[in-house]
């Protein structure tokens, strides 16, 4: 059975955990937590991960940097990213989607939104 790597990159430990939970119910995943952009890029030069999701949000480096890094990394072009956006961020989405995200998923979160961006984007039945 082929195993999925997804990275969650995410400044709230809370936020992390809820997607991670989420995550955690699709069969051959394995889940990579990283606390901010900085810690996403350098967990993302360690091994190669199938999907990515990033809240925008965060400290140091936001997650439209971590997008436009992403896509101009030539390992990284074509693997999914999911954008986590505050509701009602319209200019957000659009800038991430412009950037390269494949997806967003809006606060508060839900799991099985989470679920069904997750099997699209990995091809899961």
């Amino acid at each position: 059975m082929s195993e999925y790597k997804v990275l969650i990159v995410e400044d709230s430990p809370t936020m992390r955990q809820l997607i991670s939970f989420a995550l955690k119910r699709l069969r051959g995943v394995r889940i990579v937590e990283a606390n901010d952009g900085v810690d996403g890029l350098k967990k993302l030069a360690a091994e190669k991960f199938d999907l990515i999701f990033t809240d925008i949000n965060m400290p140091i480096m936001d997650g439209l940097k971590l997008v436009s890094l992403v896509r101009n990394d030539a390992n990284y072009k074509n693997t999914p990213v999911v954008v986590i956006t505050t509701e009602g961020a319209q200019e957000d989405r659009e800038r991430a989607l412009a950037l390269g995200a494949n997806d967003y998923i809006t606060k508060p979160i839900q799991p099985t939104r989470i679920l069904d961006v997750a099997r699209a984007l990995l091809n899961i039945a």
